[in-house]
C-alpha cells in the first residue's frame, strides 16, 4: 500500500450516523468487526513485519471498501455538507497528533519548508525528518482517504451511469501505472495509492447501491477468485522488482487485485447473509469509536514500547520471568500504550464530532474517516 519505506500497514461511520452504548442501534456488526480486525492487523504488521499479513487480511483494502460504502450513504445529503463533515471529524485528531510529532521533530533539529501546509490539510504527504519517519509515514492513508472524499461526488455519479463496467475498469489505472511508472515524488505516490485502492472504494458504492446483491454467486465468486489468483501470482513472481519480497504493501498491482478479490468476497458475504445486528462487544465498540486515535497513535506506541521494554531488563524479576526478548511481549506492551493513548487522546474525536468528550465511548460513536 503505497511506497513509503519499511514495514507499514496501510492502515467510517458517516457523519450523520449515530450509535450508543455497547450495542448501538443502527450499527452494522459485520462492518464493525471487520474494521476492528483491520486495525489489529495493522498494528501486528507494524510490530512483526510479516510479509504475508496482507495476503491473510488486506486491511486497508477493507478499510477503503467500508469507507466507500459509508460515503455513498452520506451523499444522500448535499456533497459540500458531507465533505465538510468528513474534514471536521478527521482533521482535529490529526492536528492534535501532528502537534506532538512536529514538535518532537523540531526539537531534534528538523526544519520544514512550505510543505508544512500538508500538516494542516494532508492532501499531500507532509514533510518530516528521517528520525521520526516511522511515526509520520502512516499519513499516506489520510491523504488517500481525503482525496477519495473530495472525488466521491463525481465518482458516484460516474459509477451509477454504468456500475459494473466502471467497477471493472477501475483496475486499469493501477495496471497502467505499473507499466508506465508514475512521476517521482509526492504526486506519483499519491496517484499510485489512489489507483491501488480505487476498486475497493467503488466496491463500497456497489455494496451501498445493492449492485452486488443483485448478482448471482458465480458472477461474483469466479471474478473474485481470478483477481486473487492474479494478485497473488504477480506478488510472488515479481519479488525482484519490489525489493525481493512478496509483501503487498510494496506491490501496488498485487495489492490492488488481491484486495479487489478479497474485499469483494467479504462484501458479497454480507449481501448474502443479509442484515447483521450490532456486535455486542465493548472492545469492538471502542475500536470503532476510537479508530482514528488507534491508527494515528499506534506507531508512536510501538516506538515507545522499545525503550520501555529495555528498562524492564533492569528489574531482576522482570528479566527472569518475563519474555523480554519476544516480539509478542513488545506487541503486548504496544497495546498497553495504545490503550493509554486512547484514554488520553481519544476525547479529541468526540470534540471533532461535536459530542461531549468521554474517556471511553459510551454514547454516540464515530468511526475512522467520518
Amino acid at each position: 500500500m503505497g511506497t513509503h519505506g519499511a514495514p507499514r500497514g496501510r492502515a467510517a461511520r458517516p457523519a450523520g450516523e449515530d450509535s450508543g452504548g455497547a450495542a448501538p442501534a443502527g450499527r452494522d456488526g459485520y462492518f464493525d468487526l471487520l474494521r476492528a480486525v483491520a486495525l489489529v492487523r495493522v498494528v501486528a504488521y507494524h510490530t512483526f513485519g510479516w510479509a504475508w499479513a496482507g495476503l491473510v487480511f488486506p486491511s486497508m483494502g477493507v478499510m477503503f471498501g467500508l469507507a466507500g460504502t459509508l460515503m455513498a450513504r452520506s451523499l444522500r445529503r448535499p456533497a459540500l455538507t458531507v465533505i465538510r463533515g468528513r474534514l471536521r471529524r478527521l482533521l482535529p485528531p490529526f492536528w492534535f497528533w501532528g502537534f506532538f510529532v512536529v514538535t518532537a521533530m523540531l526539537l531534534h533539529g528538523w526544519m520544514p519548508d512550505w510543505r508544512i501546509v500538508y500538516w494542516i490539510v494532508p492532501l499531500g504527504d507532509p514533510p518530516g525528518s528521517a528520525w521520526a519517519g516511522q511515526a509520520w509515514e502512516i499519513v499516506w492513508y489520510l491523504r488517500t482517504y481525503l482525496w477519495f472524499v473530495l472525488l466521491s461526488p463525481a465518482l458516484l455519479r460516474l459509477f451509477r451511469r454504468a456500475p459494473l463496467p466502471v467497477l471493472a475498469l477501475s483496475l486499469v489505472p493501477v495496471a497502467v501505472l505499473t507499466s508506465v511508472p508514475p512521476p517521482e515524488g509526492r504526486f506519483g505516490g499519491a496517484l499510485t495509492d489512489l489507483a491501488t485502492f480505487l476498486f475497493c472504494w467503488l466496491l463500497g458504492f456497489a455494496h451501498h447501491d445493492g449492485v452486488l446483491g443483485r448478482l448471482r454467486p458465480l458472477a461474483v465468486v469466479l471474478p473474485s477468485l481470478a483477481a486473487l489468483a492474479l494478485g497473488g501470482w504477480y506478488a510472488l513472481t515479481h519479488q525482484a522488482r519490489y525489493g525481493g519480497t512478496y509483501d503487498l504493501d510494496d506491490n501496488p498491482l498485487g495489492q490492488a487485485f488481491w484486495s479487489a478479490g478479497f474485499v469483494t468476497l467479504l462484501m458479497y458475504a454480507k449481501e448474502y447473509a443479509g442484515a447483521v445486528g450490532p456486535v455486542r462487544s465493548r472492545l469492538v465498540t471502542v475500536f470503532n469509536a476510537r479508530a482514528v486515535t488507534v491508527y494515528l497513535w499506534h506507531e508512536l506506541a510501538l516506538i515507545l514500547a522499545v525503550p520501555l521494554t529495555d528498562r524492564f531488563w533492569e528489574v531482576p524479576a522482570f528479566e527472569r520471568y518475563l519474555p523480554l526478548e519476544s516480539q509478542w511481549f513488545l506487541f503486548g506492551v504496544g497495546w498497553v500504550l495504545i490503550a493509554g493513548f486512547v484514554l488520553a487522546c481519544g476525547w479529541v474525536e468526540d470534540v471533532a464530532a461535536r459530542r461531549k468528550p468521554a474517556l471511553l465511548p459510551g454514547g454516540r460513536a464515530a468511526r475512522m474517516g467520518t
